[in-house]
């Protein structure tokens, strides 16, 4: 007699009931976490400030909180390398499964542009009428910035230096003559060494297959440690903070709160008024969009690092605003490292006009001009470099404006650089989902679906989906080895 098994090799994910009551509901929400441990970060931070504690002056509280947020910082970044190398080339790889794929860079090519242009609008209308630079405070000293950036420096960074991208530098200790050495690592040069790997993985073909499914493995892997990492965000968020105020405290916003300001009134206007026009402007809820890049945002704001937030930045991406993977894969770890609105887009704006206006330097409409596409064009002179500083430069030197205004803001640097990755990071996630649906490939279903259930749970999902799968490919197996057996494939 013979049997016909159909067994299912996937099992439809079915939504997790969420039986929990509101408490154990907001206690357990990623995105309560991190607001309480901002505000606990705030408080120990005025607490230690109360207590004597600074940079000059350290206590047990001030250096506690600072080997907390260092400590999560210098986790993320040792995860930067391996997932941005696999990220690329798999993103490249999976470009092969993609219809319309060299349309589809094009698109997201252009919409980084787009939303740039209207970043670095805003911030030059915000200096123009803010004028921050005119109401700078007194006693601000103005220094040469330790980095530069040029369009020269950018373009031989292109070139590797080693397969890793790996820099030494090394620093003397004045007082005691001691030399000491720091490995780094240019993001630039990585990703041009993954591009090119992946592209020739894409040239070679079958016999790449090899390789190219063990990166994505590997990807996975990593992305999976990266998920870890990223649920102990709510305690370097308490350090980071906390290390923050008893650092730089209030008090040193006041010469430059009218600069401050106005990068954040920019922030916000792109966040909440650019970004959400945009989405309803092509048939998306802005509501649905923020409930669903908003752990993203929240992670930005707080690590200052898209290539750190990227993992949760591509998970928010794909899950949330249901953009597929095979898209998703390649335009986030791109945009992560070129679509910087906050960093290479309003801060460079207002603050080349405020260095303008501080030493009294009327600029020319060619000069604003100028503004529009350094900002615009060079964003991805921040890739293998600390981001926002370095644009700056860039973007002075372009201006012909004196570099030592870098050293009037560098002392609120930290504060600013919170918003604008938060801003980073919003971007990143928005542009894939503009183009997704332009393109007709945007999951709508998915996109306007609750953000209910549990934090991660589909993590445990996956996990069951893969025991039951290795189940199932056992049945398989027995049914195959049974005497006048067949196996019919499900629907």
């Amino acid at each position: 007699m013979t049997t016909t098994s159909s067994p299912s090799p996937t099992r439809p994910r079915t939504a997790k009931v969420d039986t929990r009551g509101p408490v154990r509901k907001l206690l357990s929400s990623f995105g309560f976490q991190i607001l309480l441990a901002l505000v606990l970060g705030i408080a120990a931070g005025l607490l230690g400030r109360s207590i004597g504690s600074s940079t000059e002056n350290p206590t047990a509280l001030s250096s506690t909180l600072d080997t907390i947020g260092s400590s999560y910082v210098t986790i993320l970044r040792a995860a930067v390398v391996p997932l941005i190398f696999t990220a690329i080339v798999a993103s490249i790889s999976n470009l092969r499964r993609v219809q319309n794929a060299a349309r589809l860079a094009g698109q997201t090519l252009l919409w980084f542009a787009i939303t740039a242009f209207f970043a670095v609008s805003i911030g030059i209308v915000l200096g123009l009428v803010i004028q921050p630079g005119a109401r700078a405070g007194e006693g601000l000293d103005a220094s040469e910035p330790s980095r530069i950036g040029s369009w020269w420096d950018f373009l031989l960074g292109l070139i590797p230096q080693n397969f890793l991208g790996i820099t030494v530098s090394s620093r003397l200790d004045s007082d005691t003559g001691a030399v000491s050495s720091s490995v780094g690592f240019n993001i630039l040069q990585v990703i041009v060494v993954a591009a090119v790997v992946g592209i020739a993985a894409l040239k070679a073909g079958r016999k790449a297959e090899p390789f190219l499914a063990f990166t994505e493995s590997l990807l996975k892997v990593i992305q999976r440690v990266l998920w870890w990492i990223i649920r102990l965000a709510p305690l370097g968020t308490f350090g980071l903070i906390g290390s923050a105020v008893i650092k730089y405290g209030w008090e040193k916003l006041a010469g430059l709160a009218w600069f401050a300001g106005a990068i954040y009134i920019g922030l916000a206007l792109v966040l909440f008024v650019v970004y959400p026009i945009l989405a309803k402007a092509h048939g998306l809820s802005p509501k649905q969009y923020f409930s669903g890049v908003w752990p993203a945002v929240q992670l930005g704001f707080v690590s200052r690092s898209s290539i750190g937030t990227l993992p949760l930045t591509q998970r928010v991406t794909e899950r949330n605003l249901g953009v597929p993977s095979s898209y998703a894969s390649f335009a986030v770890p791109f945009g992560s490292t070129t679509k910087m609105d906050g960093c290479a887009a309003i801060y460079p704006a207002i603050a080349a006009i405020f260095v303008a206006q501080f030493f009294g330097i009327d600029l020319s409409i060619i000069q604003y001009a100028l503004i529009v596409l350094v900002s615009v064009v060079g964003s991805a002179a921040t890739a293998g470099t600390t981001g926002a500083i370095v644009m700056l430069t860039l973007t002075l030197s372009t201006l012909g404006l004196p570099l030592e205004g870098v050293g009037l803001l560098l002392a609120i640097d930290p504060i600013l650089d919170m918003g604008r990755t938060a801003v980073n990071v919003a971007g990143q996630a928005l542009i894939p989902t503009i183009v997704a649906k332009r393109e007709g490939i945007l999951d709508l279903d998915l996109y306007n679906a609750p953000r209910e259930g549990l934090p991660f749970a589909d993590e445990d999902d996956d996990a069951a989906e893969n025991i039951d799968s290795t189940e199932n490919d056992a049945s398989t197996e027995n049914d195959a080895e049974t005497p006048g057996a067949s196996v019919v494939p499900a629907p």
